[in-house]
């Protein structure tokens, strides 16, 4: 037997080759298929394998952990799955790879959105207590639905006419179809960030229970529910109900009355605003009117209570210009009073003494002012101070007391040997006697005082020259004229 001349394939390229065939036929690539669900089994993995059969024939399923409707597989249930064929080969098996399951009919997909209800409302995402009130003005409103909806011109024309100093942020995501559910809930996360908008706005036009169903998908429930911003649900018409409309915060029926109730209306403000304006208009001039009732009604009581008041206020003015001058004058006397002191303090001032031709005559060793003749030793350094220095200079032996000094030493000498003896009971010495001094005890009747009689008291020394000598000033001790 003669074999045909032709290649010889291996196993691993034969798959390849059927792998390959199947991938590439784009009718093969995008297909849905309705049976009912058998061997289901869940890996540890989170991927679903389970076989898809009707009365002639069945077919190997595998739905990887993150796809769509992983919770509507059941054994025995009838579902409708979307995917691509494939071939598997290490197994050499001929596999249907799932990217979505739906329940098969509008009554398994009632079913199926009021079993998903029970349950996250059972996990308390409906509650109305975690609903968070919506922004009064906001200033940025996130919105999330398709850039080429129709829903996004109707919130663009919504917000222009009632409130255009709101900014629209749009998160693009698809609404419908295999993969909207995973970019809704991204589309959100995306929104869902700090210094994001005020308020967000999930929206898409009306349609069939597939259509919306993406709304009713449990990623996108919990992705409104996790938003740390309000979120406001426009899905559909008004007889239509998602689960992302019992989640949000606020659930509107139309995208366009989503729009209307995040921003407030223009045209109500302005009225309210000159609502406001006008009330407080009014309200002021009700209080001057008031003020000026109140003042004319004072102002009547005043003038019959004090008809004189006239007369007392020319007494208060009277009064008030006599206090003036009173204290015109005294401040006056003040200022010539503190005139003739600083004058006197001028002339006393050692400084100008020295500069009148005196001098100033210190000992040479302890510093002291010289102010008597006693107090300097023959031969002793002596310092001079003058008005601009000093000068050293030595004392002499001749000493001369001036005839005035001399007078008033005999004058003291005098009222000593007079002093009274103290009759006091201590016998202490006389008040102006220091100690040491003799005690000249008084004649007495029985026997006659032995001593010298008084001398006479030295006449007083002569008046000054002339009254401009006189009018000086006494010198401060120390203090020496140099002629």
């Amino acid at each position: 037997m003669t074999l045909p001349q032709q290649a010889v394939l291996t196993v691993s390229q034969v798959a390849v080759h059927l792998r390959e065939l199947l991938e590439s036929n784009p009718y093969l690539s995008d297909l849905w298929i309705v049976g009912e669900v058998s061997n289901l089994r869940a890996s540890s993995s989170g991927h679903s394998y389970f076989t898809l059969k009707d009365s002639a024939a069945s077919l190997n399923c595998v739905l990887f952990r993150g796809q769509g409707g992983a919770g509507i597989l059941d054994n025995g249930k009838s579902v409708r799955a979307h995917g691509r064929m494939s071939f598997y080969e290490p197994r050499g098996s001929t596999d249907f790879m799932v990217d979505r399951v739906l329940p098969e009919g509008e009554g398994e997909l009632a079913q199926e959105l009021e079993r998903l209800k029970a349950r996250l409302a059972q996990e308390g995402l409906f509650e109305e207590s975690r609903k968070r009130p919506l922004p009064q003005f906001p200033e940025v409103i996130g919105v999330v639905t398709s850039p080429t909806g129709a829903a996004w011109q109707d919130i663009q024309n919504v917000v222009r006419r009632r409130y255009p100093l709101a900014r629209l942020l749009l998160s693009p995501t698809q609404v419908q179809g295999l993969d909207a559910a995973p970019m809704i809930a991204t589309a959100l996360d995306r929104l869902d960030t700090d210094g994001g908008p005020d308020v967000i706005i999930v929206a898409r036009g009306g349609g069939s229970l597939e259509d919306l169903w993406p709304f009713n998908e449990e990623i996108v429930a919990r992705a409104v529910f996790r938003s740390r911003i309000p979120v406001v649900s426009g899905v559909g018409h008004e007889t239509d109900f998602t689960i992302t409309d019992y989640v949000a915060d606020r659930r509107a029926p139309t995208p366009s009355a989503a729009a209307e109730l995040v921003v407030p209306d223009g045209d109500v403000l302005r009225q309210t605003l000159l609502a406001w304006t006008e009330q407080a208009q009014r309200s002021v001039l009700r209080a001057v009117e008031g003020s000026r009732a109140e003042v004319a009604t004072l102002s009547r009581r005043l003038d019959a209570g004090l008809p004189d008041l006239g007369n007392l206020r020319r007494q208060v003015d009277d009064l008030a210009d006599v206090m003036n001058n009173s204290l015109a004058g005294r401040m006056r006397m003040a200022r010539l009073e503190v005139d003739g002191l600083e004058s006197r303090l001028r002339t006393l001032d050692p400084a100008a003494t020295l500069r009148r031709g005196f001098a100033m005559v210190q000992l040479g060793e302890s510093g002291g002012v010289v102010s008597s003749i006693s107090q300097i030793s023959g031969g002793e350094s002596l310092t001079i101070r003058v008005a601009d220095g000093s000068f050293s200079a030595s004392a002499g032996s001749d000493r001369t007391l001036d005839s005035e000094a001399e007078n008033s030493q005999a004058e003291n000498n005098q009222a000593e040997r007079y002093q009274p003896e103290n009759d006091g009971p201590d016998n202490d010495p006389p008040v102006d006697q220091q100690p040491g001094d003799q005690q000249i005890e008084p004649p007495t009747m029985e026997e006659p005082a032995k001593q010298d009689p008084p001398e006479p008291a030295p006449l007083p020394p002569a008046p000054p020259a002339n009254r401009r000598q006189r009018r000086q000033p006494p010198e401060p001790p120390g203090m020496a004229r140099l002629l």
